[in-house]
């Protein structure tokens, strides 16, 4: 599957600190047309950050070293990509932190695929239009 670009749909860095969440979401987007990066760490979102032209991240609030707040704070401090945060949490200040600092959207985990596809899809549509 491949977009209107001809090619990828778009670069999606995944941020989870547990290996099988990142090694599963970035089969089912690569399988979905995207090209998909994972880290481990905050630190090692951030470098890829730097290093690579992503689209939008998704990110895990609870990681030792850098949490998704700390994360989301710098990556905001440089850029408007689309961040989805993708966790566990379910605490509702959670939420509302995560969207004060300028998270796009909040999935809780366990989350149904079809649904995490369809947000990304959005928001990359709405970046691609300027919206």
């Amino acid at each position: 599957m491949t977009g209107e670009r001809g090619g990828i749909l778009g670069r999606v860095l995944v941020v989870d600190d547990e290996e099988v969440v990142c090694n599963s979401l970035q089969r089912v987007l690569k399988e979905a047309g995207y090209d998909a990066v994972t880290a481990f760490n905050g630190q090692e979102a951030l470098n890829k950050m730097s290093q690579l032209k992503i689209e939008l991240v998704l990110l895990d609030i609870k990681m030792p070293g850098l949490d998704g707040f700390q994360v989301l704070r710098l990556i905001r401090k440089s850029s408007n990509v689309p961040v989805i945060m993708v966790t566990a949490v379910n605490e509702v200040t959670a939420i509302d932190d995560t969207l004060s600092l300028g998270a796009d959207d909040y999935v809780r985990k366990p989350f149904r695929t079809r649904e995490l596809l369809a947000r990304i899809r959005a928001k990359l549509r709405r970046t691609a239009t300027g919206l």
